[in-house]
């Protein structure tokens, strides 16, 4: 009988680098910024205090690094079911109605507001603002791939794609925050029919019908 194959040291620590990575991304949503210790987050990975440190030797680093984490795992995770949710949509304004719909059901995910703490945190710590702004590109570019593939390629290709999803993002952005601390039912938000009116208005002229 052959015996199984021993697990390499290199795939031993990228599964424990994976493990802290998303146990820090966990402590952010759950326990924001201030509440993301080094400890809640060993705590919550399951690994010692030792494997952490060789990993991150500095919480902030460690944080930084779940904000690349996040485009490149979680934010992947959500393009994949959120595209998969459009299959079959023929284009045309009520795929873009439904896209509206999805987008903004991606601001009320996990990521977004792991990010959010990252983001406000780095108002007063120049020291993350430093670290952040590179790992907050990649973000932003993941989101933007997110976008593009709900989306679709008919609407990419249209010259005023790149604005409206400029606005749609940033508008959503906003419209999200107070969700932190309002208890309201984000799909009957009094933004999403003005987005989709808008959408509308820029990719098909004013008056598009659904």
């Amino acid at each position: 009988m052959s015996r199984p194959a021993t697990r390499s040291r290199q795939d031993r620590s990228a599964d424990s680098r994976a493990l802290i990575l998303d146990a820090a991304v966990d402590c952010l949503v759950e326990l924001g910024y201030a509440g993301a210790s080094t400890l809640a987050i060993q705590a919550k990975a399951g690994v010692s205090r030792g494997r952490l440190l060789h990993h991150f030797p500095s919480r902030d680093e460690l944080l930084v690094a779940a904000a690349q984490h996040l485009s490149a795992t979680h934010l992947k995770q959500i393009e994949e079911r959120v595209a998969g949710a459009l299959a079959g949509e023929p284009d045309g304004p009520r795929r873009v109605d439904r896209c509206i719909e999805l987008l903004w059901s991606t601001f009320q995910e996990p990521p977004f507001w792991a990010a959010m703490e990252l983001w406000t945190a780095a108002r007063t710590n120049r020291t993350l603002a430093r670290s952040l702004r590179p790992a907050e590109r990649q973000l932003r570019e993941a989101i933007h791939k997110v976008g593009d593939r709900i989306w679709g390629p008919a609407v990419c290709a249209h010259p005023r794609y790149r604005e409206l999803r400029e606005l749609l993002f940033t508008s959503m952005r906003g419209a999200a925050l107070p969700y932190a601390f309002e208890t309201r039912v984000p799909s009957t938000d009094r933004h999403v029919p003005l987005w989709k009116g808008m959408a509308r208005g820029m990719l098909f002229g004013e008056g598009s019908q659904r």
